[in-house]
């Protein structure tokens, strides 16, 4: 049997800002709400749908790191860097490629790559 990776969800403090974000990457949202589960975000990519949930009482989510491969770095992190957003790690080229380690809005490191 093939595993493969169908969803991943994180918690935000504020969706609408989480959410910009998010499609400076290259997402694209949508809203949901499902039963009595709270409305929240989702978008798919590469088969696995990428939630975000408010975070009110529910568990932190800080630890989790994200990544994602981008078309372009130079447009993917001025988009990033007109939001304000912080690179913990700048565009540097390694062993995986071009490579550069941005913080989302509520502290999730994501790892973005050419």
């Amino acid at each position: 049997m093939d595993t493969s990776l169908k969803l991943s969800l994180i918690r935000a403090s504020d969706l609408e800002r989480t959410q910009r974000f998010y499609e400076a990457l290259g997402l694209r949202f949508s809203r949901e709400k499902h039963g009595n589960a709270p409305e929240h975000l989702a978008a798919e990519t590469g088969g696995v749908v990428f939630e975000v949930y408010p975070r009110g009482n529910g568990p932190a989510t800080e630890g989790v790191r994200l990544g994602f491969q981008v078309a372009s770095m130079e447009a993917t992190l001025a988009a990033l860097q007109r939001l304000g957003a912080n690179l913990a790690i700048p565009a540097e080229t390694g062993e995986w490629g071009l490579r550069a380690v941005a913080v989302d809005p509520d502290g999730h490191r994501v790892e973005v790559r050419q």
